[in-house]
């Protein structure tokens, strides 16, 4: 009885062993026919890898990893880039105290005119926008110097000559006497900037010549008002890039080496933002200065305040408030100027602006640049809220005397 059933598992053993082995044989033949993937390429086959390791590395560790855009760009407008020096003499106000007659004749005539003044040394950069020697700087860094010298990256130095300055716009153009052979600039497009884009500043920060800082541009339509210079008016692009005194005046590149604006250090507080004035409007009053020595800003004459509901609400529920405002949105009349197109149109303190030309105005920066795109002499009609009552003024605007 014992050997059927050994007969029968040896058949059994024999079917297991027989099928292992046939599958070992089917996992040969395929191995032979299907090559690993692991397999060294075949020798001679040229394989571009180019592609495999640019999939691998992140956008952000190549653009790290590879300087080779930003010495491209600082390479294309290096050349062209100024560092500006100003002197001015300033005279101390004398003592009333001299001018006494008493002290006059117990010291003499001539100590009295003897006036103590002072030399006030600046520093700032610029960068040549034609090949005739024509430097784009700010209005801060020349204005009311008695000498300017620009000074070239090739270490020539010449004596520079304020065409024009407006300082509404804090913009100026230097004329250098240096033949017609200068490296120029190439000038962008800030219309086509984009947050986030790259960022590379050159200039003079702290007398440290021909510096280059990176960054991004942070954002874009900065107002000056927000900024804290209410006397300017300007749009600025904001950047993280370092701008630090003596940077005033120079490029501000995008990653192809076009400027796109021109840096100006403005807030001394500010850590680690920096405002450059769009190239777009710089071109436009560069042409200006260079055919007229100024620019002619069209004004109302009122000092302003953006009003939303609820900043009236707060000032309606204050007791101590001296006056009811309308709980709209609009601009809100803080001063009116005497004198001024505001003054002699009707418009008193306490009305909110509404509208101009049909056009809703709901902040003060709107307010400011359809103004300054308005002409000169263009009458603007402007409505206006005077406690519940609405009124339609024409406004004549006005040439802006002076920027303060």
């Amino acid at each position: 009885m014992r050997f059927p059933k050994l007969s029968r598992s040896l058949r059994q053993l024999s079917t297991h062993v027989l099928a292992i082995a046939l599958g070992v044989l089917l996992t040969v033949s395929t191995l032979q026919v299907l090559p690993s993937q692991a397999e060294p390429a075949p020798t001679g086959t040229a394989v571009d890898t180019s592609n495999l390791i640019a999939q691998r590395q992140s956008p952000a560790s190549a653009a790290i990893g590879s300087t080779s855009f930003v010495t491209a760009a600082v390479n294309r407008v290096g050349s062209a880039v100024v560092r500006i020096d100003t002197e001015r003499t300033i005279t101390r106000r004398v003592d009333p105290f001299l001018e006494d007659p008493f002290f006059r004749r117990f010291f003499g005539e001539g100590f009295s005119q003897q006036v103590p003044s002072e030399q006030l040394r600046g520093l700032g950069s610029g960068f040549i926008i034609d090949k005739s020697g024509l430097v784009l700087t700010n209005a801060h860094v020349v204005d009311k110097a008695d000498k300017v010298t620009v000074r070239l990256k090739d270490g020539r130095t010449f004596e520079g000559k304020v065409q024009g300055i407006d300082e509404v716009t804090d913009l100026a153009v230097v004329k250098i006497n240096a033949g017609n052979d200068l490296p120029v600039a190439p000038l962008g497009s800030s219309s086509n900037v984009q947050v986030g884009d790259w960022a590379i500043a050159v200039g003079n920060p702290l007398g440290f010549d021909n510096t280059v800082t990176l960054g991004i541009i942070s954002t874009l339509k900065r107002s000056s008002a927000q900024v804290g210079i209410s006397d300017k008016r300007l749009d600025f692009i904001q950047t993280d890039a370092a701008i630090n005194p003596g940077n005033s005046g120079g490029p501000l590149l995008n990653g192809q080496g076009e400027v796109i604006g021109i840096n100006t250090a403005i807030r001394p507080d500010a850590m680690g933002i920096g405002f450059a004035i769009p190239i777009d409007k710089a071109k436009a009053i560069a042409a200006q200065l260079q055919r007229d020595g100024k620019v002619a800003h069209p004004y109302l004459g009122v000092q302003m305040l953006t009003l939303t509901p609820d900043l009236a609400k707060q000032n309606n529920t204050d007791p101590n408030s001296p006056i009811q405002i309308p709980e709209i949105n609009g601009v809100f009349v803080m001063r009116v100027v005497p004198n001024s197109p505001a003054a002699s149109a009707g418009i008193r303190r306490g009305d909110v602006i509404l509208q101009v030309d049909g056009k809703a105005i709901t902040s003060a920066e709107q307010l400011q640049n359809v103004v300054e795109d308005s002409r000169l002499g263009q009458i603007l009609q402007v409505k206006v809220q005077r406690g519940n009552q609405t009124q339609q003024l024409s406004v004549r605007t006005a040439e802006l005397q002076n920027a303060s």
